[in-house]
């Protein structure tokens, strides 16, 4: 077998038997953490296991973790495992927190997808399988928690192969001790090596006897995991079609060789908080996992003087920028010139922290320090020029928004500075400061996310945040139009001050913004003043008679008077805002609130319930269909208020097992009336000082 094995480790593309990279994926509570754990412990990493409860794990160091008793952040751990140097990435569960796994994901050579024992949860991994394959990463299926499953495995299976893209290929069958409560799961049957092992806690499996009532059930699973490598391999296709049996050394190789180009998923059991069948996947990812060269041929890398990936970014408030990256090619060392930026230092990762080494070789996850100018994506080389081929994923649209202040006015001037680090560290974090309400904006993909972000302000840079519901940014316009007349006179000494204007107001079509039209004849008002005139009936539509800015308007001044001496433009822009402010309220106004338009998109067993989503919120559907490359899911396409989007993730989250998602954009302002519409307007006019308050 050490000889096939061997072949198959040069067919998968690990050659050099360089470090390798797996990451950790899955939902929330699946155990990805306690994976991370048992695997740490027993290869010898760590000395003992921690507890997410306890907030001890490698996972949880940061102080946003531990108070959430939950990873929020992708992790690094290395380890060694006969010889073999691993580096562990583990990554957070909440869909809010996935940008931090889709960016790990983007360089590892294998992800562990991390999976519970029950049938009613397997939707939920259909987003993670969803990108894995879209980006040609090999990935190994591992269903914890197997001690108290509750679902036989051929039920689990054939939910969990709904959302797959690739063949899940069962490598194990259980052993269950019917003596035992819920028929407790103490072991397992290894298809490929036809052995039988018993858990063993904390310690490696025992090897025992076959139970003679599984070698049924042992038979048919094997049968059927050499039918799924027969769809890609001709040579076990013959020799199923004749009868005869593959060498198991065969049936290794072959399983790394379709592991390797991302055409199967091989399934593992397992208990990870008591270390049950950590070892045995451990030895699959030893001798079928292929290394970073498949992994930098198939992100298009090809450039390999010194060729690194930064996948994250961290401003520590000692340590200053860290880069986290992997190294593709060459050596890298402190004093390294990429991209034209100098390595300050390289650090390891080792237990919840990092220690500085002199360089580091192809494959191994390292920081580097203080390259101020890379950002995460970005590939390094000495030249600077990466693989032509190489791209990154666009970071995640924000779903979520909230209006934020600093606690102490003094800390307004460093929060932009601050946020923008923050938003380097995860870019499906952003902030703007809104035109229309003039709040500033931090938007993310939920309250979990924002709250972890504000959380990381207080704790890193000593900002502490308020924070409530963005305002919407209403318009008003007016059903018809008016002729007004306005006269500005004022005498004090001297030269006084004259204007006098008449104008037509009428509405325009939704969306034609602003229109001025100069109809005066004869020189009533001269020229060098009509400028004025517009310049302050633009002024007159910041803020019309409800209180909201004003659209689709069209303005005309087709007369006036004007005195050679105390006409100014002040006089006329004050005479134009006059006419304005008085004819306003005569044109019937209206209030307009903005409408967006949205597609939701969700697994097709939900479609009703996102349709009364929609309708409950003021929303109008326009149509629903199949979304494009996703089995089984639609997106629904509607149009609503944007009032009513503020919090809509969240409960669209909660109607679709937490993969429910939406995009959305501005379609048009619409009229809005009623009650709706009183109660916009007396709180906007009780929030705001009357016209011509100090």
């Amino acid at each position: 077998m050490a000889n096939n094995t061997a072949n198959g480790t040069q067919q998968n593309g690990r050659g050099s038997g360089a470090p390798r990279c797996a990451a950790l994926v899955g939902p929330y509570l699946s155990g990805k953490t306690a994976l991370l754990e048992s695997l740490l412990y027993v290869t010898g990493a760590i000395p003992r296991k921690g507890s997410a409860k306890e907030g001890n794990t490698v996972s949880d160091s940061s102080a946003e973790a531990r108070a959430r008793k939950m990873s929020v952040e992708v992790t690094a751990a290395t380890t060694e495992y006969l010889g073999d140097k691993w580096c562990f990435l583990d990554c957070p569960g909440s869909v809010e927190l996935s940008q931090e796994t889709r960016n790990a994901l983007m360089v590892a050579d294998v992800a562990i997808v991390v999976a519970e024992p029950l049938v009613d949860k397997a939707l939920m991994l259909a987003p993670i399988f969803k990108f894995l394959d879209d980006h040609q990463i090999p990935h190994i299926l591992f269903i914890n928690k197997m001690d108290v499953a509750t679902h036989r495995v051929r039920e689990m299976l054939d939910a969990l192969q709904a959302v797959s893209g690739r063949p899940l290929v069962l490598r194990q069958v259980p052993i269950r001790d019917e003596k035992k409560q819920n028929d407790e799961v103490t072991g397992y049957i290894d298809l490929v090596s036809e052995r039988a092992y018993k858990y063993h806690p904390g310690q490696e499996s025992d090897l025992v006897k076959m139970p003679e009532e599984l070698l049924p059930r042992e038979q048919e699973a094997r049968n059927k995991l050499l039918e799924v490598l027969a769809d890609f391999d001709d040579h076990i296709m013959e020799e199923i079609l004749s009868d005869a049996i593959p060498p198991k050394d065969e049936v290794y190789t072959q399983l790394a060789k379709d592991l390797a180009a991302d055409l199967i998923v091989p399934v593992l059991l397992g208990e990870a908080e008591k270390d049950g069948g950590v070892r045995r996947l451990l030895k699959a990812l030893r001798h079928e996992v292929p290394g970073p060269e498949a992994l930098a041929a198939r992100r298009g890398i090809s450039s390999y003087d010194a060729s690194t990936l930064v996948f994250k970014t961290y401003h520590q408030p000692h340590a200053g920028k860290l880069s986290l990256a992997r190294v593709f090619g060459g050596r890298v060392a402190e004093g390294a010139v990429l991209n034209g930026v100098r390595v300050a230092g390289v650090l390891k990762p080792k237990g919840n922290g990092f220690e500085k080494v002199p360089h580091a070789e192809t494959g191994e996850v390292v920081a580097l320090a203080r390259m101020e100018e890379i950002k995460t994506g970005d590939l390094l080389t000495a030249s600077g020029k990466g693989g032509a081929d190489f791209t990154w994923p666009a970071p995640l649209e924000p779903l979520f928004a909230l209006a934020i202040d600093a606690e102490n006015r003094a800390d307004e001037v460093k929060l932009t500075a601050a946020l923008a680090k923050l938003t380097e560290e995860d870019p499906s974090l952003s902030f703007r400061h809104d035109p229309d309400t003039h709040e500033l904006l931090l938007s993310g993909q939920g309250e979990i996310h924002l709250a972890i972000a504000f959380d990381r302000l207080k704790n890193r840079f000593g900002l502490p945040l308020k924070h409530r519901r963005p305002q919407i940014a209403y318009k008003e316009s007016i059903r018809h139009g008016v002729k007004e007349h306005a006269r500005f006179k004022r005498q004090s000494g001297g030269h006084g001050q004259f204007a006098d204007i008449h104008i037509e107001i009428w509405p325009l079509a939704r969306g034609a913004g602003f229109e001025f039209h100069d109809r005066v004849v004869g020189g009533s008002v001269p020229r060098q003043f009509i400028g004025s005139v517009e310049e302050g009936a633009r002024e007159s539509l910041q803020r019309g008679p409800m209180g909201f800015p004003l659209v689709d308007v069209a303005v005309a001044l087709f007369d006036g008077q004007f005195h050679s001496v105390d006409s100014s433009d002040m006089a006329f822009k004050t005479v134009a805002r006059q006419a304005m402010q008085e004819a306003l309220p005569k044109c019937g106004p209206v209030l307009l609130e903005p409408i967006f338009a949205v597609e939701i998109s969700a697994p097709s067993e939900f479609t009703a319930r996102v349709h009364n989503l929609v309708t409950g919120r003021r929303g109008q559907i326009l149509n629903f269909q199949a979304k494009e490359d996703w089995v089984g899911w639609e997106v629904v396409e509607a149009l609503v208020p944007q009032s009513e989007l503020h919090d809509m993730i969240i409960e669209l989250r909660s109607l679709t097992l937490g993969i429910g998602h939406f995009a959305c954009r501005f379609d048009h302002l619409q009229e809005l009336s009623g009650r709706l519409a009183d109660k916009v307007v007396e709180h906007r006019q009780a929030s705001m000082p009357q016209r011509g308050a100090a």
